[in-house]
């Protein structure tokens, strides 16, 4: 069963797809801002992270650029989960690092079959 991280400011969001997640076997691990993904990647080595971009403090962007400079967690696949579908929005997440992208409210089939392709050994 992959170990996801679900890193989400909003309860609402994080509660709705964290339950459709685990509902199809995913174990998900909660983040509720940037400083608490960073103390759970201390202790958890997820198989993937679901990352909003919108988060108090640091963002999305930031934490990913930090999550990839870190030799231990680089090759953590980042899933950037966004309410932004501006143009460039897509490219901005890709030059943080983040090694896919996905548009709030979140389409289930679509996120799963990035985060599946994301997750093949």
């Amino acid at each position: 069963m992959p170990t996801i991280l679900l890193v989400e400011d909003n309860e609402m969001n994080r509660d709705m797809l964290s339950r459709r997640l685990q509902r199809r076997e995913f174990d998900v691990l909660i983040a509720v801002d940037g400083d608490d993904c960073m103390q759970r990647l201390k202790s958890v080595r997820p198989d993937l992270i679901l990352m909003d971009i919108n988060l108090p403090g640091r963002d999305g962007f930031e934490l990913t650029r930090e999550i990839k400079a870190n030799p231990e967690t680089a090759g953590i696949p980042v899933v950037a989960l966004t309410a932004h579908a501006m143009s460039g929005d897509r490219e901005r997440c890709l030059a943080a690092g983040c090694d896919d992208y996905d548009t709030k409210p979140v389409n289930l089939p679509s996120l799963l079959e990035k985060m599946m392709r994301l997750l093949e050994p």
